[in-house]
């Protein structure tokens, strides 16, 4: 079942949506010129996650002596990150950076005559 989000002209890079369906908050969210759709329910203690900025993946550079020398950013990965404890989740993947074997729940997301749509 196809549920309409809205225009896709109103989803510019960067911006979201939360719609409610069946009494469920699915976020919608346009990143890297493409359009993601997850629950928005973190599987932390269910904060809003939808709801949070858009971070790259930080990594931490090591010296050889094992000390932390600095952090950079990954500008290839992005992440979502929940608002409540700053779990950051995949942008592509829903994966927990921190803890793989958790994840935000996917939708597939549909762009169709200028109208973006959730498959529920």
């Amino acid at each position: 079942m196809d549920i309409l989000v809205g225009k896709a002209a109103d989803l510019s890079e960067g911006g979201r949506k939360i719609i409610t369906h069946n009494d469920e908050q699915i976020g919608v969210l346009r990143a890297k010129g493409k359009l993601h759709a997850f629950s928005n329910i973190c599987p932390h203690q269910g904060g809003p996650a939808c709801e949070g900025v858009l971070v790259h993946k930080v990594e931490e550079i090591i010296g050889s002596d094992k000390q932390l020398i600095g952090r950079k950013y990954d500008e290839n990965v992005l992440h979502l990150v929940c608002p409540w404890h700053g779990w950051e989740f995949n942008i592509e993947t829903g994966r927990c950076a921190g803890d793989g074997k958790h994840r935000l729940r996917r939708y597939e997301v549909r762009e169709r005559d200028g109208d973006v749509y959730v498959v529920v």
